[in-house]
């Protein structure tokens, strides 16, 4: 539905719509996923979204309500790459628990030799790696990199 991607456009979680429309976040939930919603929801979010009731209840007849929501290629980019960055703060926090629990059994079985460290060692490059290409410190093979890419090989500017 339309809530979302007004939701996203202003960077707002369902969960800080909810807190502003006065909705439950389940609400918002159901609107989203293509539920019908009532009339007071619906004054809720135009009054939320600053637009009307009669332009939200349009949108909903206008797409189906299983269709998906067509985003704009720079919205759809901007999804992609908060993902991402999730998925490195999942992988930094997996790394983090199992580099501890290494270090501990470690410790236990065999306190004369760290050899654990040669994990922390391995894994942390991949994860500083990581890093560096998710929040593009360095952009070796980024979007410019295969932008410059194609155009060599297709022999004109994209």
């Amino acid at each position: 539905m339309i809530t979302r991607k007004l939701r996203l456009q202003r960077g707002w979680s369902q969960d800080q719509l909810a807190q502003l429309s006065g909705l439950s976040l389940r609400t918002i939930q159901r609107i989203e996923c293509g539920h019908t919603p009532s009339l007071e929801s619906l004054k809720s979010l135009a009054a939320v979204f600053e637009t009307t009731v009669a332009d939200l209840q349009q949108e909903l007849k206008m797409k189906p309500h299983n269709s998906d929501i067509s985003l704009t290629e720079e919205e759809q980019t901007v999804i992609e790459h908060v993902k991402a960055i999730r998925d490195f703060y999942s992988h930094a926090l997996t790394y983090a628990i199992i580099i501890v629990f290494l270090f501990i059994l470690n410790y236990i079985t065999n306190p004369g030799y760290i050899w654990a460290w040669w994990a922390a060692l391995g894994w942390g490059i991949g994860l500083a790696s990581h890093g560096l290409s998710i929040f593009e410190i360095f952009d070796f093979f980024g979007p410019r990199w295969e932008k410059k890419q194609i155009e060599k090989r297709l022999g004109r500017k994209l």
